[in-house]
């Protein structure tokens, strides 16, 4: 029982911080249709910030600063918005295919410089000791606590995106999405709220790349792999309902459960076939992205089901205030 409990915690934490991750590109792409295939960059940037800020001093590399993890958590977001923010300015005015080409660029130079640049991140040899939240809590408690750490991290994010989804601001990026040239006419300067939402989007993956960090507790080049960090969150996003603010959410808590859960399943493999465990993984997870696609293409959850809500939940405040 304490092993499965012990599971349950690590699985919701986890998800949790794919959720949110999975909330960072709905802003992008479910509201915008910025179509984001970097996303492995703005979480590496978030991990390794906070981890350079809250790491104690060491001799093998420059980072190193020994500040609180809050400290950590706000510098990761602002160090991948500002990043976003000169990508935005150069990238913007791409579309579609162009802007994935251009942050698939982004992403690599990212990886590069924190695999080559030794001095600052310790280059392959990652940095460890990355100081855990709660850790005075011992080893059962301080499991448990991250758990409501990131749960309580989600809720904020979603009530944050949810308010800004419902405001003038969100009516104007879903009017960007669906025609750019009626928003142009109407007066709005469309390549400022395009970068408004990569901004705020990139931001907030910050924060989940320094959830994870110091969830987990050591970062390493490798532990960014452009499949497990934005195929499977674009494809938590499609699954639970693009443009859908609860969508992403359950989206990325259920594709991670087939995720995990296809891990026990590969363990019953030959061992001669251990090698290729991951790609049959990932291989399950572009099925299910195919399925998906073709006989429920809105997702678990979608847009048009989050709009009647929208207008329900409008017409009873109406009712109320009359």
């Amino acid at each position: 029982m304490d092993a499965l409990l012990s599971y349950a915690v690590f699985f919701v934490s986890i998800a949790g911080i794919y959720a949110i991750l999975s909330l960072a590109l709905n802003v992008q792409w479910g509201l915008t249709g910025l179509f984001n295939i970097g996303i492995v960059a703005f979480v590496a940037v978030g991990a390794y910030t906070s981890v350079l800020l809250t790491v104690e001093p060491s001799a093998t590399f420059d980072g190193g600063l020994g500040l609180p993890l809050p400290v950590g958590f706000v510098g990761a977001m602002v160090t991948s918005a500002v990043l976003a923010f000169f990508v935005g300015l150069i990238t913007l005015n791409l579309r579609a295919d162009y802007l994935a080409i251009a942050t698939i660029g982004i992403a690599e130079i990212v990886r590069l410089f924190l695999k080559n640049e030794e001095w600052l991140t310790n280059g392959v040899r990652g940095v460890g000791g990355v100081p855990r939240p709660f850790a005075e809590l011992g080893q059962v408690w301080m499991p448990v606590a991250q758990m409501l750490l990131v749960l309580v991290l989600l809720a904020v994010v979603f009530f944050l995106i949810e308010r800004a989804r419902r405001a003038p601001w969100g009516r104007v990026l879903r009017a960007i999405r669906e025609n750019e040239l009626t928003v142009l006419a109407s007066g709005k300067t469309v390549k400022a709220f395009r970068l408004q939402a990569f901004v705020l989007g990139s931001a907030i993956m910050g924060l989940a790349g320094a959830l994870w960090a110091h969830f987990v507790g050591f970062v390493s080049p490798e532990a960014f792999e452009p499949l497990q960090t934005t195929f499977l969150v674009w494809v938590m996003l499609i699954a639970g309902g693009s443009g859908n603010t609860k969508g992403a959410v359950l989206g990325a808590f259920i594709i991670w459960a087939i995720w995990s859960g296809s891990q026990f399943a590969t363990d019953l493999l030959p061992p001669e076939m251990v090698t290729q465990a991951g790609a049959l993984r990932m291989g399950l997870i572009g099925l299910l992205l195919v399925l998906v696609l073709l006989f429920r293409n809105e997702g678990l959850l979608s847009e048009s089901d989050q709009r009647r809500g929208d207008l329900a939940r409008e017409a009873r405040e109406e009712r109320r205030a009359g």
